[in-house]
């Protein structure tokens, strides 16, 4: 049943998404202009180089005395980030966007009287709000604005998605989800999701980062990506992206236990190998094996990085194929209400 205000979660929703997309072109150019820093970067250093080069090795010899030629003073460097207009328009409007959201969210929650997230629609538009919610508290830590235009582009694909192929009237609970557990249990869940998206979406650059560096290390002066050059190490972003997967992990941990509690409220067994289930518990063992390689085994560098991408895959195939084509006792879970 749409009720007004179903209708008018669904407006702020669409708007929410707009300024998403502006928000995506925003950090695009910002992209952009970090490309050409960091060619202005590059031909600085070149010059300076060659203005070295030109200073020694130009003299005059006058009555016994050298005298050497200074070169120019260099210009000013390439604007500093914190300049850059692209950037700051591109985090206003993705902070106004999460806020449409967060009505959006909220007011589909007070329509159905019931937390909003009990079907794949209200999944993804809770989900979508705690990643980009996600993203913006992390950028009060680190400057990872580089990962904008990913985040952003990666929301938009989701929530096109959600409100396509996945949008139902509000209805009532089936039995199975009339359950303290659904807020406990789904919402921990979407907060581990977030993680990951944002530790997967960092690894991403990571292996990007590293085969630059590879190719510098091995005397290689072309630099097609220019805007690497402005992105922290492979190092630093492995590092940032085990931390926050360490988080991740945390919660689908307490989200793994709470799922087996709720199961033996609502059917008299912690588990019974539903295919949700399974997959559930594989995404856990990835992410374990990932943190456990990483911090004992001292598996770093791209093995990390690769390892980090197939969880957050294996993530992706539990949301987009496990929920929607796989029937089981967690089939709620799928198109309808």
């Amino acid at each position: 049943m749409t009720t007004p205000l179903d209708q008018l979660s669904v407006l702020l929703l669409l708007s929410a998404m707009g300024l998403y997309a502006v928000a995506f072109v925003a950090f695009a150019l910002d992209l952009a202009r970090r490309s050409s820093e960091a060619q202005a970067m590059a031909d600085e250093a070149a010059s300076r180089s060659a203005g070295a080069t030109a200073s020694a090795a130009v003299s005059e010899v006058r009555g016994g005395v050298a005298t050497l030629v200074a070169a120019p003073p260099s210009v000013d460097g390439p604007p500093r980030s914190n300049r850059r207009t692209a950037a700051r328009v591109a985090l206003a409007v993705l902070t106004v966007g999460w806020v449409l959201h967060l009505g959006a969210d909220v007011l589909r929650g007070i329509a159905a009287a019931r937390v909003p997230w009990a079907n794949m629609y209200e999944f993804s538009m809770t989900g979508t709000l705690i990643i980009v919610g996600i993203y913006l508290l992390a950028l009060t830590r680190v400057d990872l604005r580089f990962l904008g235009a990913v985040i952003t582009g990666l929301v938009l694909v989701l929530l096109g998605i959600a409100t396509v192929g996945f949008r139902v009237a509000v209805s009532p609970l089936p039995p199975a989800l009339q359950s303290y557990w659904l807020v406990i249990h789904v919402f921990v869940a979407i907060l581990g999701t977030a993680f990951f998206t944002l530790s997967g979406a960092v690894s991403a650059v990571q292996l990007v980062q590293a085969r630059r560096e590879r190719v510098l290390a091995a005397g290689r002066t072309a630099d097609r990506v220019k805007l690497l050059a402005t992105v922290p190490t492979s190092t630093r972003l492995e590092n940032i992206a085990y931390r926050v997967a360490i988080v991740g992990f945390i919660l689908w941990t307490f989200t793994l236990i709470a799922g087996a509690i709720w199961a033996n409220h609502a059917w008299g067994r912690y588990w019974g190998w539903d295919t949700k289930e399974v997959w559930t518990f594989i995404i856990w063992v990835i992410y374990a094996g990932y943190l456990h390689a990483r911090a004992t085994r001292g598996w770093r560098g791209n093995g990390s990085g690769w390892l980090n991408l197939i969880g957050y895959g294996a993530v992706l195939f539990n949301f987009g194929v496990v929920n929607v084509f796989f029937h089981g006792l967690h089939a709620y879970s799928g198109l309808s209400s």
